[in-house]
Order: structure tokens, then C-alpha cells, then sequence
């Protein structure tokens, strides 16, 4: 049986967001998954489904260099957003960059669980969801 939860893909990378989501569907992590290929779509997805919670991701894998808006930028919007959201959504900076500005930045919003370093293999991923299961965080 698969996971009750939805997962949410913020990255422009084609390769990773394959990878990624067959990672996801094989181990049966999701219910649903949703890919954008950059901080303004997925944005504009909260938005536009903000009324709609769960309709919501729950878990959202965010990468920081993206074309359009970055994993910052859509931080910064995320912020004005969430008291309007009727959910928990934990968030994920997933990145290459190992930049201590780009780390020292993402662990200073609050909104941001943890700071991972790409590629994030299969049983990363298992034990993200299941410490967020346990801590009841899902």
C-alpha cells in the first residue's frame, strides 16, 4: 500500500526529477507526486490550491538554482503564503551546492527542515518519511 501523503519535486534538473520520481514510486513513498521545473510554478500551484489542502504537498524536495525562481526566491514567497495554508508542508533544500553561504542561508529560514546535498538515493528518501512518520510530522 502506498503512502498517504503527496510529495512535491522543485528542481529544473529533467534527470533528477526521473530519477527522483521512480525512487518515490518504486519504494511506494506517495501517493502522488508533483514535479515543477522551477520555484515559480510550484508557487503558483500553492497558490492557486491554497483553499485546498489537501490538494497540498506534504513533503517538498526544493532545489536552490532554477531558472525563473530559485529555491530562495520561492522561500520567500512560501513564507507570505503559509498562514493562509491549512497544512504542515515539511521542506527540503536539495541541492549540488555545497556553499557554506547557500547552507548558512537556508538554515536560517525556519520554514527549511534540512539542507541535503544531490544525489539523494532511494534509502535517503525512505528514511526521511519514515522519521517524518514517527515524529508524527505526516
Amino acid at each position: 500500500m502506498s503512502k498517504p501523503f503527496i510529495i512535491c519535486i522543485v528542481d529544473d534538473d529533467a534527470v533528477y526529477q526521473f530519477t527522483t520520481r521512480k525512487s518515490i514510486e518504486v519504494h511506494n513513498l506517495a501517493r502522488k507526486i508533483l514535479i515543477f521545473s522551477d520555484g515559480e510554478e510550484a508557487i503558483n500551484f500553492m497558490i492557486d490550491n491554497v483553499a485546498n489542502a489537501t490538494d497540498l504537498p506534504d513533503i517538498i524536495f526544493l532545489d536552490i538554482n532554477m531558472p525563473i525562481m530559485d529555491g530562495f526566491q520561492f522561500m520567500e514567497e512560501y513564507a507570505r503564503l503559509k498562514p493562509r495554508i491549512g497544512k504542515r508542508i515539511t521542506i527540503y533544500m536539495v541541492t549540488s551546492s555545497v556553499d557554506s553561504e547557500d547552507i548558512e542561508r537556508a538554515k536560517s529560514i525556519s520554514e527549511i527542515s534540512d539542507y541535503i546535498v544531490k544525489p539523494i538515493n532511494p534509502e535517503q528518501f525512505k528514511e526521511i518519511i519514515n522519521a517524518l512518520e514517527a515524529e508524527g510530522k505526516l
